[in-house]
């Protein structure tokens, strides 16, 4: 796979239907122990992807080889146990699961304005379960979810007769950069755009910051977009945690013009603190740190 992201994940839409019928007719933990049956595939065949996170785990998180391989296993398996969450919260199943909100009063405080907002987040934990928190705060909240995995329109559309919200809808990331214009288009509605700031696609513009001690690419555009327009910043993260619970962290930033690099170090600085306390839910699955091929 090429050191930066080619905007593609795994994924069919008769997989979502299977975890959906397991829902359905077993439950949620009969869909967990599911999960057990493809992540050997995965580590076994997916030779990229592992190769990938071994350096994650041995050279980024210092583990030892045998920890490492272990938790190849396991961050496979947390990566299903999201997939299924994603699935079960908005199709009927949400009250089986406990949230607790760390920031509250700052996504309140942003819902309250209703001047629309900007949510920078990453490929880490749960992002798209936001939606509910915000729910709980404000059924009325009018929210836009960036999605960068462009080859999954079809799972999107499935998905979507599941949404129980008519307020939350999705900007799927184009090669032709439309995008860029439903989420101004949004921002001028003052809805609150959620945006993931981790993923660097090829040939699109890019920054450059340190995590966990390597120098990785980012994506220019969402701190080129949010140190542009005077709306407010959060950096937010919704990660899973035991028994079905998930835990969102919200932190203001303090917003220079202009200075995207500035706005990117500290996402970077941010989002360190959080894959090193869920080192498990860091669910880039390509050469993030381009050093693979070297």
């Amino acid at each position: 796979m090429a050191a930066d992201w080619d905007g593609k994940s795994r994924g069919t839409v008769l997989g979502f239907k299977i975890f959906i019928f397991f829902i359905r007719n077993f439950g949620i933990t009969a869909s967990y122990a599911l999960m057990h049956l493809p992540v050997p595939y995965f580590c076994l065949f997916s030779g990229k992807n592992v190769r990938a996170l071994f350096y994650y785990f041995r050279h980024r998180q210092g583990y030892s080889f045998f920890k490492t391989c272990i938790s190849i296993y396991k961050c496979y398996y947390v990566f299903g146990q999201t997939l299924i969450d994603k699935v079960a919260i908005p199709s009927g199943h949400r009250e089986k699961y406990t949230y607790h909100f760390d920031g509250e009063e700052q996504i309140k405080e942003l819902m309250a304005r209703k001047r629309g907002g900007l949510l920078i987040s990453a490929h880490v934990g749960n992002f798209e379960l936001a939606q509910y928190f915000f729910n709980n705060l404000d059924p009325d909240a009018n929210i836009s979810i960036v999605i960068t995995d462009l080859d999954h329109q079809k799972i999107k559309e499935y998905l979507e007769q599941f949404k129980r919200n008519e307020h939350i809808n999705f900007i799927v990331v184009k090669e032709d950069m439309s995008h860029i214009f439903k989420i101004n288009a949004a921002l001028a509605q003052n809805r609150i755009v959620c945006i993931s700031g981790d993923r660097y696609v090829k040939n699109a513009k890019w920054l450059e910051a340190e995590l966990l001690g390597e120098k990785a690419k980012f994506p220019l555009g969402p701190f080129k977009l949010a140190t542009r327009l005077k709306v407010p910043v959060l950096f937010v993260y919704v990660m899973r945690e035991p028994k079905r619970h998930y835990h969102l962290y919200a932190r203001k930033v303090d917003i220079e013009h202009n200075a995207s690099l500035v706005l990117l170090e500290k996402f970077a600085a941010h989002l360190e603190l959080v894959v090193k306390k869920y080192p498990l839910q860091w669910f880039n699955f390509y050469d993030f740190w381009d050093t693979l091929k070297k």
